[in-house]
């Protein structure tokens, strides 16, 4: 006598190989959103740091982005408070006349383009983003960083 169909065995053993293929897949994507998130997140601060750059030329005039560390948040000028991804921390090295207090900092741009430089580097989880603001020029370039 000749039966269709499959063992319970059968299904079982593919049932559990689908459950490994997604829990592979899921631990996969939660990588990618944290990757997201924190590429975002510099992609924002780097294109506040350039209107920030950008109105200083504009209006002959120095203008200043100022970071609440504790808070985790950034504000242009002229712009609302932007606040960063909820586990992300952050490190600001910038010049001691733009840090007036232990949980503030800043970047300075004067009406040349140039600025009073420094570094901020996002980290979230185990990936992390450098953004380095050359004082000289005032360029601002963005960095995926290897090593902390």
């Amino acid at each position: 006598m000749k039966r269709d169909g499959f063992t319970l065995i059968e299904v079982l053993v593919v049932m559990v190989m689908l459950a490994i293929i997604a829990g592979t897949v899921a631990f996969n994507m939660s990588g990618s959103l944290k990757a997201s998130k924190i590429r975002a997140a510099s992609k924002d601060l780097v294109a506040a740091l350039r209107y920030t750059r950008s109105q200083a030329v504009v209006k002959h005039k120095e203008q200043r982005l100022f970071i609440d560390v504790e808070k985790k948040a950034y504000q242009a000028p002229g712009k609302e408070k932007v606040m960063f991804p909820e586990g992300m921390e952050l490190k600001v090295f910038a010049a001691e006349s733009e840090i007036p207090s232990d949980t503030q900092a800043g970047f300075r741009f004067f009406s040349d383009g140039s600025s009073t430089g420094g570094r901020v580097t996002l980290i979230y989880g185990e990936r992390f983003w450098r953004i380095n603001v050359a004082w000289l020029t005032g360029e601002i370039r963005l960095f995926q960083d290897t090593e902390i």
